[in-house]
């Protein structure tokens, strides 16, 4: 199925990519000591068809390398998953590469990226991964995760956080052949592809470059959040394990709006969202964190009794944050009124931006939000 494409209206200063030759395997055995890390993105999981394509024509190979022939530039292909492996266009294989030529760009659903992109059968369907240079993909998710016309120093930090936070995640994916990440912000960060990047989150992660943040040699955990609105947490009242450089600190974003909020709940939502308690007669929070964050929160209803602990709290009724307080509202229902937005650990990316609004420098707000660490060089694997 072919669909024709229009690739807009791009950025000027583009930046030239790297390229890798080959399958997965041969990348594993003949990458060089210093070469550029790639990143394996998924951007489509477990889907029986997505479009794939390219903003210049591309190179179709197939599981050995093979080259099977060519798509033309700015046209969609849908790929599908068929008994044994792929369909795409005229062909059928196991999986597909698709590398386009020249300084073009590979569209995977319905974004354009960089790099290249391999359509590989999973267990619940077809899986599309953006295989990307590590700095490439930075371009874009700064600017995803930031606002890109934030002070420099913010936007510096932001692309040391993300750098690290990217290969923690790739580490811990280490025995999946299929993925290091996917795109999204529920698990992973936002990666929208070329659409995001701009002249300052080129800047912001080439003056950058290669950095990450490590306590005893080792990769942090570097998450991030919008704000925390005054205070972050400790880790261990948030996910339960402890971390000696995700501590509780004094946060800058208090004057921040998004940072304030206000969610009112009938019961008929509450018990939506949590099964099993029927009618709601209370809420309670029954523990904090030693910055008023709620640990633990009672839900009774006319059935039974839920209770919601550490993140657990903020996801199953999507709230912003765990900061809040519980008042009775009317007709039986809640008000919560909260501070914060996100799980508050690591950097807040408003305080950020106030602290380098102050003069901070991106080596200090790093410093202020992750403890004992150190910025080191990515060490090749």
């Amino acid at each position: 199925m072919k669909i024709q494409l229009y690739l807009g209206a791009l950025f000027s200063q583009i930046k030239g990519r790297h390229w890798w030759v080959g399958i997965l395997l041969w990348f594993a055995l003949v990458a060089p000591a210093q070469a550029s890390v790639i990143l394996r993105v998924a951007i489509e999981r477990g889907v029986n068809q997505v479009k794939v394509g390219a903003s210049t024509t591309a190179i179709v190979k197939d599981s050995t390398g093979r080259t099977l022939g060519q798509l033309p530039g700015m046209s969609a292909y849908a790929a599908q998953s068929v008994p044994g492996g792929v369909a795409l266009d005229k062909w059928q294989s196991g999986l597909f590469w698709i590398e386009p030529t020249g300084k073009g760009f590979v569209y995977i659903g319905d974004r354009w990226f960089r790099g290249r992109t391999l359509v590989i059968p999973t267990e619940k369907g077809l899986t599309a991964v953006n295989w990307v240079d590590l700095e490439e993909y930075l371009y874009s998710v700064i600017g995803g995760e930031m606002d890109s016309s934030w002070p420099p120093e913010a936007l510096k930090a932001q692309a040391i956080a993300a750098r690290t936070y990217a290969l923690y995640e790739r580490e811990k994916q280490r025995n999946n052949p299929v993925y290091d990440l996917g795109d999204s912000p529920d698990r992973w960060q936002i990666y929208k592809g070329v659409s995001s990047e701009s002249r300052n989150t080129y800047t912001a992660v080439d003056n950058t470059a290669g950095k990450v943040l490590t306590h005893s040699n080792k990769i942090i955990l570097s998450v991030f959040h919008a704000c925390s609105g005054g205070h972050t947490e400790n880790v261990e009242d948030v996910w339960g394990n402890p971390l000696p450089y995700l501590r509780a600190v004094q946060d800058f974003d208090q004057n921040v709006k998004e940072c304030n909020w206000v969610k009112t709940f009938s019961p008929g939502e509450i018990s939506a969202r949590i099964s099993g308690i029927g009618n709601i007669k209370e809420m309670i929070a029954e523990s904090f964190s030693p910055f008023r964050s709620v640990k633990t929160l009672k839900i009774v209803g006319d059935q039974g009794t839920k209770v919601l602990k550490g993140e657990e709290v903020r996801t199953a009724l999507r709230l912003k944050s765990t900061r809040f307080t519980v008042s009775k509202g009317e007709n039986g229902g809640f008000v919560l009124q909260g501070l914060g937005f996100g799980h508050g650990l690591g950097m807040s990316q408003w305080g950020a931006y106030n602290l380098a609004q102050r003069g901070a420098s991106y080596l200090q707000i790093l410093g202020h939000y992750y403890k004992d660490v150190a910025l080191t060089p990515i060490q090749a694997k």
